[in-house]
């Protein structure tokens, strides 16, 4: 008595014909069509995937033109006003006829929504200001700069035009002057440089916190002035 998975398999062959190994590999591992090996469920489901990643990428684009699907729609003009409920023909040609785009506002609308827009310059614009406002969150970082007591001159001014560099870039400054040996006798002096370096960059930067004592070393920290506009 035949198997009762053979009555899936086409009629072209007889049942008899083909040999079981072959009939269950086609079918599946439990000799049913509907039960597909696991390799063939993850192909499917790759495919589901990808044409689901395909919607996804394809609707952060507009809908313009020919592909708007409307036999009339709410139409607004190029400079925002209301032109109001005409056929979608007549919006596109509208469009057309000033070498603009018919762009799709609101498709849940009844009518739907259109602009009259350059929806090439639209996006360009649009990527502008993305770009302008990721410059505008950098993050401010706090730089440091070492110095000590017995600093030369030709030194200091060398670290101090770095610090002047991270102040302008919008950056903190953490000025840092360490103390070694005897040294720590002679801390006043470590002060004078301190509020040297304020001085000196008074103009560009205001004083966060006040130079103090932490272990062997000073520390003060400032921060750039606010820019008047």
């Amino acid at each position: 008595m035949p198997e009762p998975w053979l009555e899936y398999l086409p009629r072209t062959r007889h049942p008899s014909r083909i040999s079981p190994f072959k009939a269950r590999q086609s079918l599946g591992v439990d000799g049913h069509p509907e039960c597909s090996s696991g390799r063939n469920r993850q192909s499917a489901g790759d495919r589901d995937i990808k044409r689901g990643s395909q919607g996804r990428s394809s609707s952060k684009r507009a809908t313009i033109n020919d592909a708007i699907e409307a036999t009339e729609v709410r139409l607004i003009d190029e400079d925002g006003s209301q032109v109001g409920i005409v056929p979608f023909d007549e919006a596109l040609e509208n469009a057309r006829g000033r070498d603009l785009d018919l762009v799709l506002m609101a498709a849940d609308a009844e009518p739907p929504v259109c602009r009259i827009m350059d929806y090439g310059k639209h996006v360009f614009e649009q990527k502008k200001e993305k770009n302008l406002q990721k410059k505008k969150q950098k993050q401010t970082q706090l730089k440091e700069m070492k110095f000590r007591p017995g600093t030369e001159e030709a030194d200091y001014q060398v670290k101090l035009r770095n610090i002047r560099r991270f102040l302008e870039d919008g950056d903190k400054a953490k000025v840092t002057l360490r103390f070694r040996g005897r040294e720590m006798l002679h801390q006043d002096l470590g002060l004078d440089l301190m509020n040297r370096i304020r001085d000196d960059l008074e103009e560009i930067a205001g004083v966060e916190m006040e130079p103090k004592m932490e272990g062997r070393q000073m520390t003060m920290i400032m921060a750039p002035r606010s820019r008047k506009k």
